[in-house]
């Protein structure tokens, strides 16, 4: 392929309900969409999963704009590239930026299967059709509104419940949740949130049996998580820790956990999100998907790579109505009765891009040729 023009825009989603970790509330998302273009004409969609403030990670919505429009995208443009798998290594001599090279590098596996007219999740080597799902559950107003949030997503067939857990929101939490619905798949995600003098409450989550604990401290520590691991029998996930399959080949090493939350936007893009679930299966550490609070064509990109052998837990992979009034790509994303998803047929992606509803909601756009 030979990419003739890359095509940034911004639009501006409100979400159904606010979404609350430890990092703060949010209510509505500026999402960075990118549309690679082949000289054939052949289109590609990417959509960059930075947050709006640089708290998850030190990207965020106005770096990686800059990033992708001043150095990433002239790294591509006029290029012959001969494989999708190839981008990442195109734009290798920026150092960092995942985000914004994911943005890019998932919209040419998008356009490349286009292009081969195979559904993108083939293409990548995905070995299941049918994806297992969770969702994500955030900080609530009270615990009522919280446990009745989880019987609705029980009630739609979800296999795994996640909420988010931070001082003061946690034992407790965890506690009644239990009681009121016995054993089902549970975890907590604390996003950075704690510190090894809380090794304690960490002990005394044992006792309820969570699936896991996700990054439960420093967003950028291996050695502390470690030494967690060895004194809790609940699992530890790693997830902003793991940026590299090199970050998941030291963790597993260290004993710093024994489950990766892998996100194609924090790792930089399919090809190395590839090379972390091969590093994971290799050692016998089971992998999921992450979400990122995507509209349609991110959600898309997160069931293809959800498709992978190693991806053998639920992820956060969930429908298109339980985050947006209406989403950006049709059909919009659905979840089975059985708390499945179905990855698509169709070439590329799968689903069509609403154009006309991304022209309406867009606030910034600029073409790069």
């Amino acid at each position: 392929m030979r990419i003739s023009e890359v095509e940034l825009i911004e639009i501006e989603l409100p979400l159904v309900h606010f979404f609350q970790t430890s990092f703060g509330r949010t209510e509505k998302r500026r999402i960075i969409l990118a549309r690679v273009v082949d000289e054939s004409g052949t289109e590609g969609w990417g959509e960059c999963t930075a947050g709006e403030l640089p708290s998850y990670c030190e990207e965020w919505t106005e770096s990686c704009w800059v990033v992708i429009e001043k150095v990433l995208a002239p790294m591509l443009i006029g290029k012959e590239i001969n494989s999708a798998a190839d981008v990442w290594d195109l734009m290798r001599r920026v150092r960092g930026n995942r985000m914004a090279k994911a943005t890019l590098e998932t919209a040419c596996w998008d356009l490349e299967a286009k292009m081969l007219n195979v559904p993108l999740w083939r293409h990548l080597g995905g070995v299941r059709k049918e994806i297992p799902c969770g969702v994500s559950i955030g900080i609530q107003d009270s615990v009522e509104k919280l446990l009745e949030k989880i019987e609705t997503e029980l009630q739609a067939g979800y296999q795994r419940i996640k909420v988010k857990i931070a001082p003061g929101w946690d034992f407790e939490i965890i506690k009644k949740i239990r009681e009121r619905f016995g054993s089902i798949n549970l975890m907590g995600d604390a996003n950075s949130a704690y510190s090894l003098s809380d090794i304690e409450l960490f002990k005394k989550l044992d006792d309820f049996n969570l699936m896991m604990i996700e990054q439960p401290l420093a967003y950028d520590d291996m050695l502390d998580h470690a030494k967690l691991q060895k004194q809790i029998k609940t699992p530890i996930c790693l997830d902003e820790s793991i940026r590299s399959p090199e970050d998941a080949c030291k963790a597993i090493e260290l004993g710093a956990c024994k489950i990766i939350n892998i996100k194609n936007g924090r790792v930089g893009g399919h090809t190395q999100s590839k090379l972390v679930e091969r590093v994971c299966r290799e050692r016998g550490i089971p992998v999921w998907c992450g979400g990122m609070l995507e509209s349609g064509i991110g959600r898309a990109h997160n069931i293809a790579i959800s498709t992978l052998e190693g991806f053998t837990l639920p992820g956060d992979v969930s429908a298109s109505k339980r985050y947006w009034h209406e989403d950006i790509i049709e059909p919009e994303v659905e979840v089975t009765s059985r708390g499945t998803i179905i990855a698509p047929e169709s070439a590329g992606i799968g689903f069509r891009i609403k154009e006309d509803r991304i022209n309406k909601i867009a606030t910034r756009r600029v073409l790069i040729q």
